[in-house]
């Protein structure tokens, strides 16, 4: 399964995201500011960037099933995941994938990682809230994406992007995806749509696990687009986090075995 990054084009910044996306332009997209997206993840394998992840607690981490793999790590704490610097890394003790997963298409595209040890909260790390079991997010909310690995114009970036994303009525994001022949039939249940439809933006290979962060909570989590990234053609897709809140404090509440 192909991993999303954020392909990120110059937009207008809204008033509400303006202090966490600044700068001139990386590529196509804003960099994100040092105090801003405190929460981001870096899920490494064998010391590489495969995916985003976000920390939701001190020792657990959130991304999507589909970036599994044998040896994990995580490495927050700085927006530059560049090899030469000293980073803050912890290794992936435990993953929790809902039984029902088999690819990012067909749904349940959501891990929990517990990490090594709690991570010390303050300074550079800082824990985004998710939603309750029963949150629902509105159509046309702004939100805000971001990530490290491809660009437009590069296969790897070292510096957290960001981008602004609005999201898509269920009904519209399906129309869409129906029009668009990429080996799927139908889209799976459980997701939220933004980005990448009518927009010049949105997430591509390397991003998946990342968070869609609306009203400062992450509500979805990066699962898959079509391939190619050719914005504006059909929304993103992100896992519902609200549909697996129980499911998360469950896992969390597992003991070591």
């Amino acid at each position: 399964m192909t991993h999303f990054t954020a392909i990120l084009f110059a937009t207008a910044v809204t008033t509400l995201l303006i202090t966490v996306v600044f700068g001139d332009d990386i590529i196509n997209g804003k960099k994100a500011s040092k105090d801003s997206l405190q929460y981001m993840v870096s899920v490494q394998t064998d010391k590489k960037h495969e995916c985003g992840g976000f920390l939701i607690y001190p020792q657990y981490v959130l991304t999507a099933a589909h970036c599994a793999s044998e040896e994990m790590t995580v490495v927050l704490g700085d927006h530059n995941i560049s090899p030469q610097k000293n980073q803050k890394r912890f290794n992936v003790v435990r993953k929790f994938i809902p039984k029902t997963f088999k690819n990012a298409k067909m749904g349940n595209d959501i891990m929990l990682l517990k990490i090594s040890s709690k991570v010390v909260l303050g300074g550079k790390v800082k824990t985004v809230k998710f939603p309750h079991q029963h949150y629902s997010v509105k159509k046309n909310t702004q939100c805000l994406v971001a990530g490290w690995g491809s660009t437009k114009q590069r296969k790897k970036v070292n510096d957290l992007l960001a981008l602004n994303v609005s999201t898509v009525d269920i009904r519209d994001c399906k129309e869409a995806w129906k029009k668009y022949k990429e080996n799927i039939t139908q889209l799976p249940p459980n997701i939220i749509c933004a980005g990448g439809y009518k927009q010049n933006g949105g997430v591509c290979s390397g991003d998946s696990g990342g968070p869609l962060v609306c009203n400062s909570m992450a509500v979805g989590i990066v699962s898959f687009t079509i391939k190619g990234c050719k914005y504006p053609d059909v929304p993103n897709i992100y896992t519902d986090i609200s549909k697996y809140a129980r499911w998360i404090k469950a896992m969390m509440k597992k003991k070591d075995t």
